[in-house]
């Protein structure tokens, strides 16, 4: 399996997804033209990476998985995909082994991107780290 790396873009964030050492990031603004089909590959990557740690699970010892989530702006189609990237990704912390972190950062002065956090733990029952950027 690769790693996924999209560099960012006006309309697009910054992906990086990495097997290797088990980080997924997310930074910058989410508005693309064609939101489906920025989104779909991420979705698809997330769904072999889940298969790729389900079968390393039983290789002994916790597998630390972290998922950087660092949006200045994401728009309401994108919001819809960031949902069920956030639901693959809970489904990844429920392998056995796998210690999952999900970290969500937003700007002091930002009080939307915080209650976007907030919005999602709350629909998606999972905790978040909600990290304040000074």
């Amino acid at each position: 399996m690769e790693k996924l790396v999209l560099e960012s873009t006006d309309n697009t964030p910054e992906v990086l997804m990495d097997n290797s050492t088990n980080v997924i990031s997310f930074k910058g603004d989410s508005r693309p033209e064609d939101v489906r089909k920025f989104y779909l590959p991420i979705l698809e990557w997330i769904k072999e990476y889940e298969k790729h740690l389900y079968f390393l699970k039983d290789q002994g010892g916790k597998i630390n998985v972290t998922a950087n989530f660092e949006f200045e702006y994401f728009n309401s189609s994108s919001a819809k995909y960031l949902m069920d990237i956030i639901i693959a990704l809970g489904e990844i912390a429920k392998i056995e082994n796998i210690n999952f972190v999900l970290n969500w950062y937003y700007d002091a002065m930002d009080e939307d991107m915080l209650d976007s956090g907030e919005e999602f733990q709350d629909m998606l029952g999972m905790d978040f780290n909600l990290i304040k950027v000074d």
